[in-house]
Parts: C-alpha cells; sequence; structure tokens
C-alpha cells in the first residue's frame, strides 16, 4: 500500500461499540472533511446489517451479514473497506477506546499499549475486548498504516479530586478504582460546537450536556472543562439506561449472589444487558417502542418516566454542583430525536430557567428553549468519528514535526 505525507491523505475511524462498528473515512485537511461513514449494527444479536453512504450521493445503502459473530463482522468490514476509492490513501486509523483508566491524551498505539489495555481489559468487558480484536485485526492486514487511541475517558480527568474519589479503602483507589465518566469524545465534540455556533464566552460559561442514547450519561462543564459526569468506573453507572442499570445499590449485587446464586458474570449480564428501560418494561430497551404502548401498558410508562426522572434529577444536582446553569444541551440518539423526552425532562425545572418551547421542540429547533427562559436549551447532533478525526489529525502532525 503506498504511504505519503500525512497531510495530504485520509484517515480512518473506527467506533465500536459491544454489538456494533461505526466506521467513517475523512480527508486529512484543516478540518476533517467525511468521504463515506457507515455502521455495522446487531452484532451477536440477531443477523448483523450493514449501513453506509459516501459524501457524494448521501444515499444509504443497506446489506444483511448472516452472521452473529463480532470476528466475522470485523473481517467483513475490512473486506468490505478494502474496495472502496480512498481506502490506499490512509495514512492513520482513529480507535475510540472506551477505557484509559491513566491514559490522558490520544497518543500512537504500541505494542506496550496494547499490552495495557489487555490488562485493564476486565474493567470493561462490554467494549475494550471487542476494540483490542479490531486493533489487532488491522494491525495484522496493514501493519504500515498508523494506529491511534482517542480515549472516552480523557475528557473528564480535568474533573476535580472530590469527583473522581470512591468512598471506598484508599487502597484501592491507589489501584485505579475510581470515578472516570465516558461519552468523553461526545461531550469534546459538543463543547467544540458549541462554541462554533456561538462564542468562546458561551462555551466558557455553565453548561451541563446529556447524551441521550441507548448509552446515557450527563455532564457538568464549567470554563469548557468537565467537572463532573455520571458514569463512575465503568459505563455501566449513572443514569438509567435502554439495559444497564445505571447507579445501584451495591446491597442489591450481594443480595443477587446470595440468594439468587447469580454468579459474578451473570450479574455482569443483567446490570448491562437485562436492565434499564428493557427490565422496568418487560418488553423493550427501545424508548420508542415504549412510547408507543405507554398508555396501555404501565410497565412501559414507568421505564420512560423512571429514564425523565433520573436525568432530571441529575440536572438539578449538576446546577447546584456548577452554581446555576447557561446552556443545557441534548445530544445522542434519544436526545437529538425524541421532543416528548425532552419535554418531559425540562418539565418543573423552570425555577432554574430552564423553559422549553414547546412548538420548537416539536420542529428539533437547535435552540428549543423559550423566550422568557433564562437557560439557553439546544440540540445538537453528536458526532464521535469527526472528534476522532480531529483528534488523530493533530497526533500525526506533532509526530511529523518530532
Amino acid at each position: 500500500m503506498k504511504i505519503n505525507s500525512a497531510k495530504t491523505l485520509s484517515i480512518l475511524v473506527i467506533n465500536a461499540g459491544s454489538s456494533s462498528i461505526k466506521f467513517a473515512l475523512y480527508q486529512n485537511d484543516q478540518e476533517p472533511k467525511v468521504l463515506f461513514k457507515g455502521k455495522l449494527e446487531n452484532i451477536g444479536i440477531q443477523n448483523t446489517t450493514a449501513t453506509f453512504s459516501t459524501s457524494i450521493t448521501e444515499k444509504k445503502q443497506n446489506l444483511l451479514l448472516h452472521t452473529n459473530d463480532y470476528s466475522h463482522a470485523s473481517n467483513f468490514l475490512t473486506g468490505w473497506l478494502e474496495k472502496q476509492e480512498g481506502f490506499n490513501e490512509i495514512s492513520a486509523i482513529g480507535h475510540r477506546i472506551v477505557h484509559g483508566m491513566q491514559h490522558t491524551e490520544p497518543q500512537l498505539i504500541t505494542d506496550e499499549l496494547i499490552e495495557n489495555l489487555k490488562k485493564i481489559s476486565p474493567y470493561d468487558p462490554e467494549h475494550l475486548p471487542q476494540e483490542i480484536k479490531l486493533i489487532e485485526l488491522f494491525s495484522k492486514h496493514y501493519p504500515e498504516i498508523k494506529q491511534v487511541a482517542c480515549f472516552d475517558t480523557s475528557f473528564h480527568s480535568t474533573m476535580p479530586t472530590v469527583a473522581k474519589l470512591l468512598p471506598i479503602p484508599r487502597k484501592y483507589t491507589e489501584k485505579g478504582i475510581r470515578r472516570y465518566g465516558f461519552h468523553g469524545l461526545s461531550y469534546a465534540y459538543l463543547i467544540h460546537e458549541l462554541e462554533r455556533l456561538t462564542d468562546k464566552k458561551t462555551a466558557h460559561g455553565k453548561v451541563i450536556l446529556a447524551h441521550l442514547g441507548n448509552g446515557a450519561s450527563l455532564a457538568a462543564v464549567k470554563n469548557s472543562h468537565s467537572i463532573d459526569t455520571t458514569m463512575s468506573f465503568t459505563p455501566a453507572s449513572g443514569v438509567v439506561m435502554s439495559s444497564r442499570t445505571g447507579d445501584l445499590d451495591p446491597g442489591v449485587a450481594w443480595y443477587l449472589m446470595q440468594f439468587e446464586k447469580l454468579s459474578p458474570k451473570q450479574f455482569d449480564h443483567l446490570v448491562n444487558h437485562e436492565s434499564g428501560l428493557l427490565g422496568v418494561s418487560e418488553t423493550s430497551s427501545d424508548m420508542r417502542e415504549l412510547l408507543k404502548i405507554e398508555l396501555r401498558d404501565y410497565r412501559a410508562a414507568e421505564a420512560v418516566n423512571l429514564f425523565c426522572y433520573d436525568v432530571k434529577k441529575t440536572i438539578g444536582s449538576f446546577a447546584a454542583i456548577l452554581g446555576g446553569v447557561d446552556t443545557l444541551i441534548f445530544s445522542g440518539g434519544i436526545g437529538e430525536n425524541i421532543p416528548l423526552v425532552r419535554k418531559r425532562i425540562c418539565e418543573g425545572l423552570d425555577f432554574l430557567g430552564i423553559e422549553i418551547d414547546l412548538d420548537r421542540n416539536e420542529k428539533n429547533d437547535t435552540v428549543i428553549s423559550s423566550n422568557s427562559g433564562k437557560v439557553t436549551i439546544r440540540v445538537i447532533p453528536t458526532n464521535e468519528e469527526l472528534m476522532i478525526a480531529r483528534l488523530v489529525s493533530q497526533v500525526l502532525d506533532v509526530n511529523i514535526k518530532n
């Protein structure tokens, strides 16, 4: 494969989840420009689907892969990518790494870094093992292409010590057991986008970011730095999610292991895949599906109410930490696309200056706050892949200069 100057070539972005792989190819310019993008979904759940589009047509194409295996899906992806125009001009591959622990900056992937990630993978069994396998797959097929790790925890490294501490014996804290926070690549993008849409003063104000999707979290941001967030040592903590519990009384773990005879592995599966909206509703982990049936199924209604209640409660607590709120941003699949959930979350928060405009909200306008509200409420689609491309470009620039 021909490799030239990084400045003139492209960056491939890989964003691996527990059952999905998002990917995008960016032209490495002053501001990375997407050439094509896509995703593999439902890996390991049912027949995997592949969706992709190019910057030229914007027309989505769909493929059904007859596999439920992550390795097969990964191999399909590399084979498909090789056939795409521009693949032979890739200068680097950027990977979203969910848990970085002590790693606070994007960095070139080395054998030493991979070994370190393997050591900490038990802390995030839902993401890290698959992310490592993809790194090794690309390394095996394309050893001449640089790979860069972009850590989802990096954004929260600015949190004060009090926000990082867990109330457990300090000997465990010294081993790295503390609050890290996640969705950092999304939050970094949203703050960057807020400054682009407004100005530096607004972006440096008191901002609450709500990344509400299958995985959901919120962050309190001041002077463009994270000062608190809902997710903690793992992405299973914080607010209620599609199939994750969010925060849970540790006594529940003891009870289930003691009296229901759940093994640690079974308990991990329960809190990550059987709980949240799915567990409470006993029907679906999909917010849209629950809203369709909430009037005739009290379990669905309670699941939706619990989600909105949890997010509302967090906004109030973060307002206390920030000393007020200037801007509230909704993002993620639920936050960007479901006006009814945004409305229910904001109801009753007028004492904080949070007042939603029903018409703007229903239309999914960029600004959905009322003119009388003191807090500006925005809907900003997140773009973790673009943020990764920007970070990779920065790493390449530093590498070239050195």
